[in-house]
């Protein structure tokens, strides 16, 4: 079994007046993809900010390859080799694709030295984004900006991707090529936390799960059981995973 890239322990997390972590205890398999789940106001997204530093913890401990991040701004964070993709895309409208991706690409100070292959490679799964290269990202569809958003985490070899609902609010046939986009990265080494409400996604990429629940991680296992078992399912998030037609209400 593969160890844990990424592990928190304890983490406690408080915004302003509000307590929104309660002790989280998570470990991120390396060359793994981990579905953070859970419902609206669980804590995911807190925890995925936390981790990056964004917003800092008011106890316990992350460590990333034993690195502990307590004391590193974001932008060190970013380059021990972690991507983050916030659910709001982060990418900056008003400049062009290739802006965005140059920028994203911290390495490179122009177009030349830009990874070619990977480039390509993001060309062959997005081609939208080669189409508008010289267009302000502002002016893109929701898909093809959460195309843009996945392909700057992309753009470098990176070590962990923490990405927040990327198949929100998206048509069938982008969250299809989304999918397609994050297996190939899993399959080249790359880790992958992932909060998703889309549970046919998680079901397709997770090899494991956390289901988060007022501030704490409440149940976490292999993804194979938690699909196996529409018992557990129906306890933990409130449905069934179903068929391959989407989840099951009860």
């Amino acid at each position: 079994m593969s160890a844990a890239l990424l592990s928190l322990a304890g983490v406690q997390t408080h915004i302003g007046t509000y307590h929104i972590l309660h002790g989280v205890d998570l470990e991120v398999r390396s060359g793994c993809v981990t579905m953070l789940l859970g419902r609206n106001g669980a804590g995911k997204t807190t925890c995925l900010r936390t981790i990056m530093q964004h917003w800092r913890r008011s106890g316990g401990s992350v460590h990333f390859e034993g690195v502990d991040l307590a004391d590193l701004r974001p932008s060190e964070v970013a380059r021990l080799g972690i991507a983050y993709v916030p659910e709001n895309m982060g990418i900056f409208g008003g400049l062009t694709v290739r802006e965005n991706l140059l920028l994203a690409a911290r390495s490179a100070r122009n177009d030349a030295q830009i990874d070619r292959d990977r480039l390509n490679r993001i060309f062959e799964q997005f081609p939208a984004l080669e189409r508008f290269w010289q267009s302000p990202a502002g002016s893109l569809s929701g898909g093809q900006k959460q195309m843009l958003a996945i392909a700057r985490a992309l753009i470098e070899p990176r070590r962990l991707l923490l990405i927040d609902e990327p198949s929100k609010g998206l048509a069938p046939a982008i969250v299809e090529t989304l999918i397609s986009a994050l297996d190939r990265a899993r399959r080249e080494g790359t880790t992958i936390l992932l909060v998703e409400q889309n549970l046919e996604v998680a079901r397709r990429l997770g090899d494991f799960y956390a289901v988060m629940d007022n501030g704490r991680i409440v149940h976490q296992g292999a993804m194979s059981a938690l699909v196996s078992d529409p018992e557990l399912q129906t306890r933990l998030l409130g449905f069934t995973l179903g068929n391959d037609d989407g989840p099951t209400k009860h």
